[in-house]
């Protein structure tokens, strides 16, 4: 069903990090676009008047079913024709994504942050992900009827639209079509005649054992856990540090913006053999063996705050590394 008055907003460009040399590793970090099989978690933020025009809870779990596979079975079709690998639907994805749309669509806005200034990496780790994170949000106002069939159509013609973007504004379809991407989430939520979708693509190659995720500022917190391919490599670690959020303005969530991680940021090396340093002379703090790491990480900064922790893995020695893991610690 054709939709009016709808648009989406771009994934995010986290701030590409300098270039990391050392006699073992040498490469220029890509660039992260902020910006799925059990259920997919539908908004329940509905007029009751107008609730699927009176059809039974069973006809709205129909939907859900309907809307989950239909997305999936597109999102892996269109990677699937790029050679790239398919997505399995994420639960915990898709309740992040669930929340995250309601809250638009509750508020009548379109953003990457939330009405209380979280962005979508605190809010998929604080609910207990440790993966790195992808957002693509869209929505579609007045939309022309409220059936099932036709609601369907709609988030079809949504996701489709972010896919189609051409270059150089083609944020939408470079998230959607991430070659290290594992996992997906959605959700969906309608009030009255507006829609939103927020998509979440996850990146799960790590796996974080327990994290202390709230501390006081200057506390050391170690962080520990394995490469689910043990073939892999941790390259870095870069921990960046920010304020904490506060709630925003209702039309500062309506304009149109970029976000990515923020500026401030220090770079953790893996620990190098003795006698050997790093250019900047340091010999690194990251401790390996096999697939298994461990580092400490210091909430440096004198104020509260939150620090994020974003692992970067390559296949090999050899290969560029990617965002593989994403671990948000707060400091008060």
């Amino acid at each position: 069903m054709t939709t009016r008055a709808s648009k989406s907003y771009e994934a995010g460009n986290a701030k590409q990090p300098d270039e990391v040399k050392s006699n073992r590793f040498e490469f220029t970090r890509r660039k992260f676009l902020q910006a799925s099989a059990p259920a997919l978690a539908f908004a329940a933020a509905f007029d009751p008047a107008i609730m699927f025009a009176g059809t039974q809870e069973r006809a709205a779990d129909d939907y859900i079913l309907t809307a989950r596979n239909r997305l999936l079975l597109l999102v892996n079709e269109e990677r699937s024709r790029t050679g790239l690998s398919r997505l399995v639907l994420d639960e915990l994805a898709c309740r992040v994504a669930m929340q995250h749309a309601v809250d638009m669509v509750d508020g009548q806005f379109l953003s990457h942050w939330g009405r209380d200034g979280r962005k979508p990496y605190h809010c998929y780790s604080f609910a207990g992900g440790t993966d790195a994170v992808q957002e693509n949000v869209s929505s579609a106002d007045n939309v022309q009827s409220l059936t099932s069939a036709s609601l369907v159509a709609d988030l079809v013609e949504m996701h489709t639209r972010l896919f189609e973007e051409t270059p150089p504004n083609d944020g939408h379809r470079r998230t959607i079509l991430q070659p290290w991407h594992t996992h997906v989430g959605f959700g969906i939520a309608l009030r009255n005649y507006s829609l939103r979708l927020d998509e979440l693509y996850l990146s799960r190659y790590v796996e974080i054992y327990f994290v202390r995720a709230l501390a006081s500022p200057g506390a050391t917190i170690p962080i520990s856990g394995k490469l689910l391919d043990p073939q892999h490599v941790l390259a870095a670690a870069d921990v960046y540090y920010e304020p904490l959020p506060a709630p925003p303005s209702i039309a500062w969530l309506r304009t149109p913006r970029p976000w990515g991680l923020p500026d401030v940021r220090v770079t953790l090396r893996p620990k190098l053999p003795r006698k050997s340093i790093y250019v900047d002379g340091t010999t690194g703090v990251i401790e390996r063996e096999k697939a298994n790491f461990w580092f400490p990480v210091v909430l440096s900064q004198p104020q509260p705050g939150i620090y994020t922790v974003l692992l970067w893995v390559a296949r090999s020695k050899n290969d560029e590394p990617f965002p593989a893991a994403e671990i948000c610690l707060r400091a008060e």
